[in-house]
């Protein structure tokens, strides 16, 4: 198993309202989950590889929960990235070089029967974890974009936080709104749903935690 660490920010948008059951432990409140996910990786490495300023992400749609699996992905990985770095992120991100099920990557992994060809792209990514803020922005797949939940009565921004002490993906999240349109073979649309903005750190056993 090659060693990797990752430290970094992502913005997920998924189909669920704000709380998001998956998060507990609880089926999908749609029914299905259809998710988008960008990172940036602001320090990494896989082995002697730096992955250092990349960023990848993904469209997913399951049918059902995502524990009874049959769904589709799509990933995209930042086309700075050279022969090596690509090689690297796409390990990572198909829960190889990882503990079974350590890691949201190697979860997701095994759950997913339709796996499309890896795009190498420019992605655009901006990320304010701790004001909610972000945008995900692949051209022809993705626009996302996410910002603070806001109170219904007064539109005043509404923070709230998700911790999870035995999680595999983060230790906290800030919880936002979120909006998604896709397009290309992995299609979705969202308005206004669950926003997870978390920092990151994950390597091959799981979260980091301090």
């Amino acid at each position: 198993m090659t060693s990797w660490e990752i430290r970094g920010r992502e913005l997920v948008n998924c189909t669920c309202e704000y709380g998001c059951n998956c998060q507990f432990n609880a089926l999908p409140d749609k029914g299905h989950c259809h998710a988008v996910a960008g990172i940036q990786i602001d320090r990494g490495h896989h082995g002697t590889t730096t992955l250092d300023g990349l960023r990848v992400a993904a469209i997913f749609k399951w049918p059902g929960a995502i524990h009874e699996g049959n769904g589709e992905v799509i990933a995209f990985v930042d086309d700075r990235a050279d022969d090596a770095q690509r090689e690297a992120l796409l390990r990572i991100m198909t829960g190889q070089d990882t503990d079974p099920f350590a890691t949201m990557f190697a979860v997701y992994a095994a759950t997913i029967t339709t796996m499309h060809p890896p795009v190498f792209i420019p992605i655009e990514l901006d990320l304010d974890v701790d004001g909610r803020r972000g945008r995900i922005f692949v051209a022809g797949y993705i626009e996302t974009t996410g910002e603070p939940i806001r109170n219904k009565a007064t539109g005043a921004e509404t923070r709230a936080q998700i911790v999870l002490p035995e999680g595999f993906e983060y230790a906290v999240a800030e919880i936002g709104s979120a909006s998604s349109v896709t397009q290309g073979p992995v299609l979705m649309q969202t308005r206004d749903s669950y926003g997870q903005f978390a920092h990151l750190h994950l390597n091959n056993h799981g979260v980091v935690r301090a």
